[in-house]
């Protein structure tokens, strides 16, 4: 979990699908062949800056021809979104907010071939679903995935999925940030939200409907599913539009998650039982008394938790700011990793570690450094 700060009430982080409800507009172009996508681009991602325009162009059109037919649409009674083909098995990939709730889930593919799907795993926390489809094999083709991981801010990405309804859109941008943190899905037993993270930042146009979507490299793997917009803007219905600022789980979550729930239908996070906060300001770190301003400070440990048991410390005493209280332990470190933020802590956490296994956590408790060792819970 995450302390939040506070935002103004008018800023609006929309489930990018839920608020999408227009006709579905189904591309009927030629069915292709049963292989997997082979995704050839005409431009290297090393050469696309000093590349001529016409080149990244055709680049471009390249990659949108080979990795487009293994997207698909996915329409349920309440809305609709966008998915990818996982594998050659009938798996779609995509958001659980795409699908909750739903009775009955459509999978449209850009050939025009259509087919229910059946939801069989969901995963709350970082909000993804995957539904298995009964289609022949002329039209799966499974997308390459990425590595999350070797992303660098600066770097060109493209979503494709179906805005407003608007199949197979194309649209480009670039990573503005990594490791940002959005709510989960699911609400812990104390009623906050835990916090989903290693998520994505990017300004590539994505609005209601391209949930559960791919966001691809310029070698054309996924790297990410389009989750969420965060907006002031709406158009003349209601609906969020685009400001800038779009975000998507890492492809690296998928790749740990997706399998799990293909094969038992859940999957369990590690948990620490901790709240944190971040963003400290100057007069913030000097009541607390801190000696840096860089680390997860703890502001609460969940009674009988993971952190509980090995002994970490919580704020206790009360500062000049409501809800602030010092004495909690400043985690710097993590396996020996260093910790500026919570938000990097949590996508080490959910990227390299399962329940049952332990975390060596550097922290600073007062002036004094000290080594916590915890054997990591799953949620509850």
């Amino acid at each position: 979990m995450k302390m939040k700060n506070i935002v103004p009430a008018i800023l609006v982080l929309i489930l990018a699908s839920l608020a999408c409800q227009t006709p579905v507009l189904t591309d009927q172009g030629a069915r292709q062949g049963n292989q997997p996508v082979q995704v050839v681009p005409t431009l290297a991602p090393a050469d696309a800056e000093g590349a001529s325009p016409i080149a990244q162009q055709e680049a471009l059109v390249t990659l949108y021809e080979n990795v487009n037919r293994g997207t698909v649409a996915i329409l349920t009674e309440s809305g609709q979104g966008s998915g990818f083909v996982f594998d050659s098995q009938g798996h779609i990939v995509t958001n659980y907010h795409v699908i909750e709730g739903a009775t009955t889930v459509e999978v449209r593919f850009t050939s025009g071939f259509m087919a229910y799907g059946t939801v069989v795993g969901t995963d709350l926390d970082s909000d993804i679903a995957v539904v298995k489809v009964d289609a022949p094999a002329s039209e799966l083709f499974p997308l390459p995935l990425g590595d999350s991981d070797l992303l660098k801010v600066g770097q060109t990405v493209i979503a494709i999925g179906n805005p407003f309804g608007l199949e197979s859109t194309m649209t480009v941008g670039i990573v503005s940030a990594l490791g940002r943190t959005l709510d989960s899905e699911r609400v812990s037993p104390d009623g906050a939200f835990f916090s989903a993270g290693d998520i994505i930042q990017t300004d590539a146009a994505i609005n209601p409907g391209n949930s559960g979507g791919p966001l691809f490299n310029l070698n054309g793997e996924v790297i990410g599913i389009n989750r969420a917009i965060r907006t002031f803007n709406q158009n003349n219905t209601g609906e969020p539009v685009n400001s800038g600022i779009g975000f998507a789980i890492s492809i690296n979550i998928v790749k740990r998650v997706v399998p799990v729930l293909i094969e038992v239908g859940k999957y369990d996070y590690p948990y620490l039982g901790i709240s944190s906060m971040d963003g400290l300001s100057p007069e913030m770190v000097e009541e607390l008394g801190l000696s840096q301003y860089t680390g997860a400070y703890v502001t609460d440990v969940a009674p009988g938790g993971p952190a509980d048991q090995a002994g970490l410390r919580e704020g206790t005493d009360p500062t000049n700011f409501p809800g602030l209280l010092k004495g909690g332990d400043l985690i710097i470190a993590i396996d020996g990793r260093p910790v500026r933020t919570f938000d990097e802590m949590l996508a080490y956490l959910i990227t390299h570690k399962s329940p049952g296994d332990t975390v060596a956590l550097t922290v600073l408790r007062g002036k004094e450094q000290v080594d916590v060792t915890i054997t990591l819970g799953k949620r509850p």
